[in-house]
């Protein structure tokens, strides 16, 4: 896909994903100039400890030689060897796992302690001829080949200026001490490392920031690969939509089975119909058992029909107990006073006395309802 396209930045599934496949940001040049540093501070404390270990193996060796025959020197070589191999872990082995550690440590920092193994695994495309050509013209190479080749002028500076500082000191070295001039060399050697540890820092610096840069880039996305994730994450806009409208066609199965319980239904002519349920023995105030708009509004009336349930049109209050109460909740107590009307009003159509109702409620041992409840005098 062309790269202008991808305008939009990485989401967090994308850069999951990549991160399983062992995609994630690197700068070699980074993890080099850390274990290039510790290396150098690990061999300038350790140095001391290890010449001393060295020369005393090569006194050994000297001593040896000296005063064994050839056939005797011939038996003793495998105790050499082992003396020699002791002698070199002792010497080198702190350095080798200082460096060891710190290039581990570089790596993982950066990758935050990844560690897959679909990176490692055969693919096609890694021999496949067409691709290496492509890679081999990509924006990376001429990257690659600019570093490499900053590196090596790099390099050849700092050895041409130590050399040519050398070459006064090497005909004074003729009337020199050997151990000072082995300490004049060691000490030059030192300062032209530090020099290249410096000069590669600045360009892992660089190498950094443009391995962060090509990173972001490559795992920008489309707009359409959002929406394509998006799909695959939250479920198609459309698959939703029919699933809310089958949720909302089986809640509404359910609240018209409820219609036949009720006791009233309030309703705006055609637009608003609310289904009250207020028995005294069970109800401390009017339940809503059903409620709609428009044709939900009509399927209400239409129940409360066939099930002789009276209706009473009342807009304001039809509208209100729609705005503010929930289904198969109670009604606001700001409705009570309004609601208990039009249950007095039922009550009388059907010759039934919400007094006597409510008296025996109060027989059964239940707390007195409040002044304010519906059916109150």
């Amino acid at each position: 896909m062309p790269e202008g396209n991808k305008t939009e930045k990485a989401t967090p599934k994308k850069r999951r994903d990549q991160r399983k496949k062992g995609n994630v940001f690197l700068s070699n040049d980074a993890v080099a100039v850390v274990t290039l540093l510790a290396g150098y501070m690990a061999l300038r404390i350790t140095m001391s400890g290890a010449v001393e270990h060295l020369s005393t193996f090569f006194r050994l060796c000297m001593q040896t030689a000296q005063s064994l025959s050839e056939v005797s020197l011939t038996g003793r070589l495998p105790e050499l060897l082992k003396e020699g191999t002791y002698t070199l872990f002792i010497a080198l082995g702190p350095t080798v796992l200082v460096i060891v550690a710190a290039a581990l440590g570089a790596t993982f920092l950066q990758t935050r302690m990844l560690v897959s193994g679909e990176s490692i695994q055969p693919k096609f495309s890694r021999i496949n001829p067409l691709e290496g050509f492509k890679k081999l013209f990509s924006l990376r190479s001429v990257v690659e080949a600019g570093k490499g080749i900053i590196k090596i002028t790099i390099l050849l500076v700092i050895i041409y200026h130590f050399i040519s500082g050398c070459i006064t000191a090497f005909v004074n070295y003729m009337n020199t001490d050997i151990s000072a001039v082995c300490g004049d060399i060691l000490s030059r050697l030192s300062s032209m490392i530090l020099q290249i540890i410096i000069a590669f820092i600045a360009v892992a610096g660089a190498d950094f920031y443009y391995q962060w840069w090509d990173y972001e880039r490559q795992m920008r996305m489309t707009k359409q690969e959002i929406k394509e994730e998006y799909k695959q994450t939250e479920g198609d806009p459309l698959i939703k939509s029919k699933i809310r409208e089958a949720q909302r066609k089986i809640s509404q199965s359910r609240m018209m089975q409820q219609v036949p319980q009720a006791d009233v239904v309030i309703r705006n002519p055609t637009h608003v119909a609310v289904a009250l349920r207020y028995k005294p023995e069970q109800d401390s105030a009017p339940v809503v058992l059903a409620k709609g708009l428009d044709e939900l509004a009509l399927r209400i009336v239409k129940v409360a029909e066939e099930n002789q349930i009276p209706t009473v049109e009342n807009v304001p209050l039809a509208r209100s107990i729609y705005a503010s109460a929930e289904l198969n909740r109670q009604i606001p107590p700001e409705l009570y006073g309004a609601v208990a009307d039009v249950l007095v009003y039922i009550y009388r159509v059907n010759n039934r006395d919400l007094s006597k109702e409510l008296s025996k409620k109060d027989q059964s041992g239940e707390k007195q309802p409040r002044s304010d409840r519906p059916g109150s005098n």
